[in-house]
Order: C-alpha cells, then structure tokens, then sequence
C-alpha cells in the first residue's frame, strides 16, 4: 500500500491547491433572495462550504459584490464571508465582473489559469465572467451544487451555455476530493471529512 510522490501541483492536469484560484461574486441579500433553482438555504450551506474548502486548503480567493458602495445592495452574506476570513469584497457597478477594471486586475494576480467561478445568477453574473474567461484561455470550472439562478431552466440552459463553451462542470464532492486526492495527506484530510459530511455524503448508520 504505497502512493506514488505527488506530481506537481502546478502543472498537474487535475486541480490542486497550486494551481486553482476561486471567485465568489455577488453572495449579496437580494441575489440569495432570487434564487429559485434551489432551496437557498442549501445553497447558503453549499456556497459557505465551498468558501472553507478554499480556505482550508489554501487557494487564492477573489471576492466581489455589486453595487455596495453605491447604496443600492448589501455586502456579501455573513456565512460567506466569516468563512472567507472576513476577505475584502471588490465592489463594481458592472454586471459581468470580467469588466471590471479592479476585479480582473485581482483575478489574473493570482497567476492562476484553473478558476473556479462561483455567482449569483448562474445566468447572468456566473455566465458572463465565466464566457470571457474561457475566451482568454483560462479553464473554467462551475461547482452546479453552489450556484443558481432565478429559475430551474435559466439555471440549467446557463450551465449548459458555460459547457458548450468549454467550461467544466463539477459538484462540491468532486471538488474537496480532486484537491484532496490521498488519504495519506493527513494534514488536510479532515478538511475533506468535513466538507463531504457538510454536503450530506458521508452519513452514520
């Protein structure tokens, strides 16, 4: 019983803690409140876990909401951002975050080709980012359990969009566990207990 040397993290085909980043946009009150594609208490657990597994395991976060600074919203909701460690918010009046001078500037610092992109509509503020992305050559990863959007279909025909487009599509599961990988990485395996039991897979009988 004996696992080969971890290959590189930075080049490695699957994600690592080395060569993904994570963004989280637009967590904010109202867009939670839209959401219709899911129970949005799910998707408030799911979107917190997502944000722990990131930290835990040590990726670079990018965090941005729309139209804080304006008065018009609210700042990102508490569960996320404790669990991001309380991280600054890249404010924007910009719909589609890739047009954002600030934000883009923020996403390509982390050196990062491999994005896991996390919004609130899946239509709309995942969508957008998500296409220019992917059209400058990044690769684009979509966890479906963590997003939604304003209806069932508006969900699902952007996730189908975003993967016609080259994005992949993964759950939270698959997401802890390809960061994962090797039980025998103790340092970090009871974050992955953590997050798969938070996400309901690993139950007692």
């Amino acid at each position: 019983m004996s696992s080969y040397p971890i290959r590189d993290q930075q080049t490695d085909h699957l994600l690592t803690p080395k060569n993904a980043a994570v963004l989280f946009i637009d967590y904010q009150p109202i867009q939670v409140a839209s959401i219709n594609s899911m129970p949005r208490h799910i998707l408030v657990a799911n979107i917190t876990n997502v944000a722990e597994i990131a930290t835990n395991y040590g990726l670079p976060v990018v965090l941005s909401s729309v139209n804080v600074e304006t008065g018009i919203n609210k700042p990102t909701i508490p569960p996320l951002q404790n669990a991001l460690k309380n991280i600054n918010a890249i404010d924007r009046t910009n719909v589609n975050a890739w047009e954002d001078k600030d934000f883009n500037e923020a996403v390509k610092k982390t050196g990062r080709k491999k994005l896991v992109v996390n919004a609130l509509w899946t239509e709309v503020c995942l969508a957008f980012p998500a296409l220019d992305a992917l059209n400058e050559g990044y690769e684009v990863y979509v966890i479906t359990d963590a997003v939604g959007g304003t209806s069932y279909n508006a969900h699902k025909m952007a996730l189908k969009r975003m993967e016609q487009a080259g994005a992949k599509l993964m759950s939270i599961a698959q997401f802890v566990c390809e960061l994962q990988r090797d039980w025998a990485r103790k340092e970090t395996a009871p974050y992955m207990v953590k997050a798969l039991t938070d996400v309901g897979a690993f139950v007692e009988f």
